[in-house]
């Protein structure tokens, strides 16, 4: 089956694997905004369906798979709600790290080494598809999204989050954040790589996908502190279903 794995942002991340896990390296907007998106997730979840878990897990007997898990910074939120979670990334020493780091935990999380089209070969498909901060780091993110819309269970939940191809969006979140305010690394984001909401949400259609949530993301510069808004011209986020 064709690959969308992107080897030049494959070995980008792998660069930095050793720092997933440390709050002030390179992926501390990472750890900013996956305290917001945790949050949002779940409060998603909840309105679209009942928990049966207690109120300190709301995710207990969800099924998740989290695409392109890095170094297991949402897989291990979500592991920590009570969800039973895959996290899967191309990178073999992402697996390492996030896979040492859950040692000990009170919880548990499935890490392999594979892509989403390995998945297809099977019949495992989940509750919860977590697509976040990825479709803007592979070859060919339309094909990437029919992989990862396959993995819905029918009803299930889709999640994607990336960044708006808009001239705003160039200015803060590449030319501000990697090359004036060198708050991530050169080479971590590119232009013709971004994804308007408007195609992802066409796609996801395409997909027997229906968009049932969505809201942008934005940063103070001055607080380093990430708040949910209305516009959508920098980051976003959102929830599809998936239709059977």
């Amino acid at each position: 089956m064709q690959t969308t794995i992107d080897h030049s942002q494959t070995e980008h991340f792998a660069r930095l694997a050793n720092s997933w896990w440390d709050p002030h390296g390179p992926f501390w907007p990472l750890h900013r905004l996956n305290q917001l998106r945790i949050k949002w997730i779940t409060e998603q979840l909840g309105l679209q369906q009942c928990s049966s878990g207690p109120t300190n897990q709301p995710l207990r007997g969800l099924t998740v798979l989290d695409i392109g898990c890095g170094g297991g910074l949402l897989s291990e939120a979500m592991a920590s709600h009570g969800a039973t979670v895959t996290g899967i990334d191309p990178v073999a020493r992402n697996i390492d790290i996030a896979s040492r780091h859950v040692e000990g935990k009170p919880f548990h999380v499935t890490y392999e080494c594979r892509s989403a089209s390995d998945y297809l070969k099977e019949s495992t498909r989940f509750d919860v598809v977590l697509n976040m901060e990825v479709i803007e780091h592979v070859s060919d993110w339309r094909l990437f999204m029919s992989h990862a819309c396959q993995l819905v269970k029918p009803g299930g939940r889709h999640f994607v989050a990336t960044i708006n191809r808009t001239p705003l969006a160039w200015l803060i979140a590449i030319v501000g954040a990697e090359h004036i305010l060198r708050w991530m690394p050169k080479g971590t984001h590119h232009y013709g790589k971004l994804v308007k909401p408007d195609e992802l949400e066409h796609t996801l259609y395409r997909h027997h996908s229906s968009v049932i949530a969505r809201t942008g993301v934005q940063m103070n510069p001055l607080t380093r502190n990430l708040r949910l808004v209305g516009s959508e011209s920098i980051n976003y986020m959102l929830m599809a279903q998936h239709n059977p």
